[in-house]
């Protein structure tokens, strides 16, 4: 089962699962994601998603850390059982910086939907699907498995007055990632890790906001990027800012 801890310099979240979990939620997440051209004016959002991909991959071939966890079997169940069995599994561990693990599972609300009414259209269209509601769909119980972990990482990590706002703020109805500057996370991930240890818990509420409002200082780097991308002619999703992160990040 996927699940989630706050790092414990409360720079971002591990993720957890086993084999199987992040083999399955991989494939589901490409499942939801679509095709590359499919969502165009998500594709943004879609590689930073993918990029968390990336690091699942990266795990099954294990090139991240692992962890045993106790699996429930004791000496006493051994005996009676008479099994000869590890009393720990191997779980896969990947990091990911807060405000970044906020945008994906903000967008990942965005990617549920659009799958679901492209499910819709298909020829289960009379039966399982309907265009608002989609049941026993297995790739997006593995996404809201995902979310949910999250979530609940999130509900030990804030007060909960914080994490009832910040719900809020992530679920909104008008919340969107269409079209969105992403690299306007490499500077709220920038500054996060910027902070002392300390603050990082008491900003996570501020983050999120900021990246749901596209405030000021979004609409700032948005216009910047789409001038320098009109002068390259090229595409905005290809500038990358010149941005000082540290080598190692002590998660």
């Amino acid at each position: 089962m996927i699940f989630a801890q706050n790092t414990p310099n409360n720079a971002g979240v591990a993720i957890y699962g086993d084999y199987m979990d992040f083999e399955k939620l991989y494939e589901a997440l490409h499942t939801v994601l679509g095709d590359e051209d499919e969502f165009v004016e998500c594709e943004a959002a879609r590689i930073r998603v993918l990029a968390f991909c990336y690091d699942i991959r990266h795990a099954l071939m294990g090139d991240r850390e692992i962890e045993f966890i106790d699996n429930g079997i004791d000496e006493e169940k051994k005996k009676r059982m008479s099994l000869l069995t590890p009393e720990k599994n191997v779980y896969f561990k990947i990091y990911v910086l807060w405000p970044e693990m906020l945008f994906v599972t903000i967008a990942l609300n965005e990617f549920l939907e659009l799958y679901a009414q492209k499910l819709a259209k298909t020829k289960y269209s009379n039966s399982l699907f309907t265009e608002n509601k989609v049941i026993w769909d297995s790739s997006i119980a593995q996404v809201r498995m995902l979310q949910a972990a999250v979530a609940g990482c999130l509900k030990q990590t804030v007060s909960e007055n914080v994490y009832a706002r910040m719900l809020n703020i992530m679920n909104g109805r008008y919340v969107f990632v269409d079209r969105y500057i992403t690299q306007y996370l490499d500077i709220l991930n920038n500054r996060f890790l910027r902070m002392k240890k300390e603050n990082r818990v008491k900003n996570l509420s501020n983050i999120a906001k900021r990246i749901v409002e596209r405030g000021p200082e979004y609409r700032e780097l948005e216009t910047e990027l789409m001038e320098e991308a009109k002068k390259y002619n090229c595409s905005v999703n290809d500038l990358r800012l010149d941005l000082d992160f540290p080598e190692e990040i002590e998660w």
